[in-house]
């Protein structure tokens, strides 16, 4: 984007400057023949204890591999203290090849899974 003088309001539209969010790419994978079931009740017990308990939204999709990006309910940023609480409660449950990318703008940077 060009380096102009745009207005409070535009910034804001745009969540550019002082309004840029930031967030991360998250990924993990579960044990083939991993039972459906067992995919839903981690998957809504991670939704629930690690993502709604510290004020985060999840975005994302998978089956035995999942990958999405979390950011924060409300307008704001994600802490390294948050990506943190996502990879070790992914790991304490026993989930594989669990990933979490650097703090980036989820606005305006590219997505790496």
């Amino acid at each position: 984007m060009a380096k102009v003088n745009r207005s409070r309001r535009l910034r804001k539209k745009l969540h550019i400057e002082e309004f840029k969010e930031l967030g991360f790419t998250v990924s993990w994978s579960f044990d083939e023949g991993t039972s459906e079931e067992v995919i839903d009740n981690v998957v809504d017990q991670f939704i629930v204890e690690a993502i709604q308990a510290n004020g985060l939204a999840y975005e994302g999709s998978g089956y035995l591999s999942w990958k999405g990006i979390v950011c924060t309910q409300k307008l704001g940023n994600c802490s390294e203290e948050n990506r943190d609480v996502v990879t070790k409660w992914l790991e304490s449950h026993g989930l594989k090849n669990v990933k979490t990318s650097e703090l980036i703008d989820i606005w305006w940077d590219e997505l790496d899974f």
